[in-house]
């Protein structure tokens, strides 16, 4: 149980978040992120912690936080050189993460729930800044998807809090039910009806909503309400499987040059994975002597999305560019 929480969240979680960043730093300073060797050296410190974990989870942590080192570095030379003081938080995240694999180490619970608040606020940032715009840019004439301030002030603060609230082992169902509410509204603004027919759009509200519900019985949990499992699993398979899967293929063929539109197979991989989040999540509450094959029933489907995307994907990302162009 331990090796599975600690891979799926400095293993894959990070991994994504790490390869978002490195190609959203070139785009917002317009100074390059490492490539080439470099690069290579990033990902073989990765691929170096995940051929350690099944072994030795210690040395494991220790090549994660050498490999958030080297990512803080990759985004924090372009992003201090160019003056963008507005993304230097992400810098700081980075860090954290591989700071919450290392304590996982001594104290594997708190490590975990540090390390998915961190994933919490990046997704939440980054849903924030992407979701509405791709929304009303992805739908003809607009969706009228908008942001308000003091809503995006309050949601993103609540989720710091939470993540303070777990650093000093603070009571968080009052807190968790309100940054739930927080999260709903502010998805709301997002014109997500609008999004029906359109699958790159509504994956990526669909996969946020999984926030909302992961607030909502996390704080049920806190309460002895549900159990915390099923909480931890709306985040990790519905918003981090749903939000990863979605992001990766729009980034993919945007940055190759294709049509921001998917055929029949993303489709497919889009509904595997809502399915395998209801399944870990929300079925298992309304029948719970069938927890262990609810579980079962979840991984297959997991593995059955992330199957299809790396069939489809592959061959996208293994050849240039349509319009030439390098990346």
């Amino acid at each position: 149980m331990l090796w599975h929480a600690h891979e799926m969240l400095f293993g894959y979680a990070f991994a994504v978040i790490a390869g978002f960043l490195l190609t959203a730093v070139r785009v917002w300073t317009g100074r390059p992120t490492p490539t080439g060797a470099a690069l290579a050296g990033i990902a073989a410190l990765w691929v170096a912690a995940r051929s350690i974990a099944p072994f030795s989870l210690s040395f494991s942590s220790l090549f994660d936080f050498l490999f958030a080192a080297a990512v803080a570095w990759g985004i924090g030379v372009p992003l201090i050189a160019s003056g963008n003081r507005r993304n230097w938080f992400f810098i700081a995240l980075v860090l954290a993460l591989g700071a919450a694999s290392l304590a996982f180490q001594a104290w594997p619970q708190l490590g975990v729930a540090i390390g998915l608040d961190v994933v919490l606020f990046v997704m939440a940032v980054m849903g924030g800044r992407v979701i509405p715009a791709f929304t009303n840019s992805g739908i003809p004439g607009g969706a009228g998807a908008r942001r308000q301030p003091l809503l995006e002030k309050a949601a993103l603060g609540a989720v710091l809090l939470l993540l303070v609230f777990d650093v000093f082992s603070i009571h968080v169902g009052i807190l968790a039910l309100v940054a739930a509410a927080l999260h709903a509204a502010r998805l709301a603004l997002w014109a997500p009806l609008k999004t029906r027919g359109r699958p790159i759009l509504w994956i990526l509200h669909a996969s946020y909503a999984w926030i909302v519900v992961h607030l909502a019985l996390r704080g049920l949990a806190a309460f002895e309400l549900v159990p915390a499992v099923v909480a931890t699993h709306a985040l990790t398979v519905g918003a981090i499987g749903g939000l990863t899967l979605g992001m990766m293929t729009r980034t993919a063929r945007g940055h190759t040059a294709r049509p921001l539109t998917v055929g029949g197979a993303e489709l497919a991989a889009y509904v595997l994975v809502q399915a395998a989040a209801l399944a870990r999540s929300l079925l298992p509450l309304a029948f719970p002597d069938a927890y262990g094959a609810m579980v079962a029933l979840s991984a297959l489907l997991w593995f059955a999305a992330f199957a299809l995307f790396t069939a489809v994907y592959i061959p996208i990302l293994t050849r240039p560019r349509l319009d030439g162009q390098p990346g």
